[in-house]
């Protein structure tokens, strides 16, 4: 596996196996499947986010809020998509962690945690480097007003600020597959780039003669490219970028990677479909509502600036002469009734409750209202708590959609991508000797209870006193307390000196040595089980 595992350089495209009629039959039946999205897509885009509206017909700069009369749609979707950002993945601040899993011992877990505390350190300042908070609102965006985001997270070149590189990939250029456990594994993107892009990003491919000389005449002509990323029998993905322009596709990189770099992820499922479903779905028949509401108003708040009027046809006036401002002179026949205003039908105020009504659905829709931010007078810590608490219990589905298909899948790529550079240990996050931590504020929100009891119940133990106060292991529940508050590991202090040093391995391997003949030999696999979760060497 090890061999699979540092394959992320490109390959020759004959050292895999290639059908590409098999690989361009799969693309046209997972696409044949998306087409049925595409027109609720087209209006969720529209209305809540016209400026990344991959599904219309011009892509390119141009307006797009002509149909528009009404933005609270807009405006709640960015502050949904801003509040997942900073309650998910937060800029410059450790939303994750390490730590010892529940596989090893006390000994082994307190000796572990400061390798592991470091090592995810280190990933975060990688993250931080890169540009992971820019593309990521981006990709909230999209699983806002779409309910299905992708993110490509690709390994820079070294040298580089950082290890990472990521970009998000819109809505109308992803095709995805669903594994058999749920998660969404296969994935089909299409790119369009120049020719200078191309031999950029696949500088190993042999490119036809036409297209090198198509590219030469245009410089801005771009390329259809199809990169595939689908997953194989040794839990493996294989990746393959073709360029289809042209009657034969040509093979322009193929590879094989230990885990997708491509992450796909959804707001909420409903059985039996790949792609997720939005808030701003849902809301969609008061958004539409709301905007055709706006623009009667606005025709309505024309006609009663301007007016309409009526006049006798008495040959003298010309209505084409006529112009309606202040100090004109308007002629008329003798005896004519001249230029009248037209009296209204009746009053438009009723849209103006309507109005409301439909605005304040949208923003609870799009909890705008729940988790927008505080305008009022400054919280008291119990308003803190609770709002926390109502945040968790808002997102706590969503939270655990993203925790399992966004989250553990960036950390794994993350750390995987170091540890193959040597910049973190050689450890596996398998759940069971090394387990994530997360420590964003939405995950801390939902122990935030927890908290609040054990805190109460230490509380009252200690005013009753006496032999009750002999119930309290405060140790242990300092510890609980660091744990739940996403306290770095390796500063909660336990009974074993927290670091192990290189030194000390050599001192408990020589006693080994000279105890081999009373020490049963469980004793040396402890050793082996700590070098087998990480601890360097040096």
């Amino acid at each position: 596996m090890e061999t699979v595992t540092t394959l992320e350089k490109e390959k020759a495209p004959d050292m895999l196996d290639i059908d590409l009629n098999a690989l361009s039959r799969r693309f046209d039946a997972a696409k044949a499947k998306r087409q049925n999205w595409e027109s609720i897509w087209r209006e969720a885009y529209e209305y809540a986010l016209p400026q990344r509206n991959s599904f219309s017909f011009n892509r390119s700069g141009g307006a797009r809020h002509d149909s528009l009369y009404d933005a609270t749609a807009l405006d709640a979707a960015e502050q949904l998509a801003a509040s997942l950002l900073g309650n998910l993945t937060p800029p410059w601040s450790q939303w994750f962690g390490l730590k010892p899993g529940p596989d090893l011992t006390a000994e082994e877990a307190e000796r572990l945690a400061p390798v592991l505390e470091q090592a995810a350190k280190t990933v975060q300042s990688h993250f931080d480097r890169s540009n992971f908070t820019v593309e990521m609102h981006q990709c909230y965006l999209d699983l806002v007003v779409g309910g299905t985001a992708s993110l490509a997270f690709e390994e820079a070149d070294p040298g580089g600020f950082s290890a990472f590189k990521f970009s998000a990939v819109p809505l109308g250029d992803i095709v995805l597959e669903e594994g058999e456990n749920g998660f969404l594994k296969g994935s089909f993107r299409t790119l369009k780039l120049t020719l200078a892009q191309l031999r950029s990003r696949y500088p190993l491919a042999e490119l036809p003669g036409h297209i090198i000389e198509r590219g030469d005449k245009d410089t801005q002509f771009r390329f259809e490219v199809l990169e595939s990323v689908l997953p194989n029998e040794l839990d493996t993905v294989d990746f393959k970028a073709c360029l289809t322009e042209g009657s034969e596709p040509v093979v322009l990189k193929s590879g094989r990677f230990a885990e997708s770099p491509l992450i796909s992820f959804r707001w909420l499922k409903s059985p039996g479909e790949i792609y997720g479903r939005s808030p701003v779905m849902k809301a969609l028949p008061d958004i539409k509502t709301a905007n055709k509401v706006v623009e009667l108003i606005l025709k309505n708040a024309s006609i009663a600036v301007t007016g309409i009027w009526q006049a006798d046809d008495d040959g003298v006036l010309n209505p084409a002469n006529i112009e309606l401002k202040p100090g004109s002179i308007i002629p008329k026949a003798v005896g004519s009734k001249g230029l009248t205003p037209l009296e209204m039908p009746g009053r438009f105020d009723i849209s103006q409750l309507v109005l409301e009504d439909l605005r304040g659905r949208i923003r609870h829709a799009l909890l705008a209202d729940r988790l927008g931010p505080v305008t009022g007078a400054r919280m008291t810590a119990t308003e803190v708590l609770e709002r926390s608490a109502e945040m968790a219990l808002l997102l706590g589905a969503t939270y655990g959609r993203l925790q399992s298909e966004l989250m553990t899948p960036l950390v794994q790529r993350a750390f995987n991508i170091l540890r193959r550079r040597g910049e973190v240990p050689d450890i596996n996050l398998d759940g069971r000797l090394v387990e994530l931590d997360y420590r964003a504020p939405l995950a801390r929100a939902q122990g935030q209870r927890n908290i609040q009891n054990t805190l109460f119940w230490v509380e009252s133990v200690l005013a009753m006193g006496g032999e009750a106060v002999t119930a309290l292991n405060l140790p242990a529940t300092a510890r609980f307390l660091g744990e739940s508050l996403g306290v770095p590991s390796d500063l909660i202090r336990g009974d074993l000196p927290p670091v192990i040093t290189e030194e000390e391995i050599e001192e408990v391997e020589i006693e080994d040595e000279k105890e081999s003949e009373d020490v049963p030999e469980d004793g040396e696999d402890d050793v082996d089980e700590e070098e087998q979760a990480g601890v360097p060497d040096a």
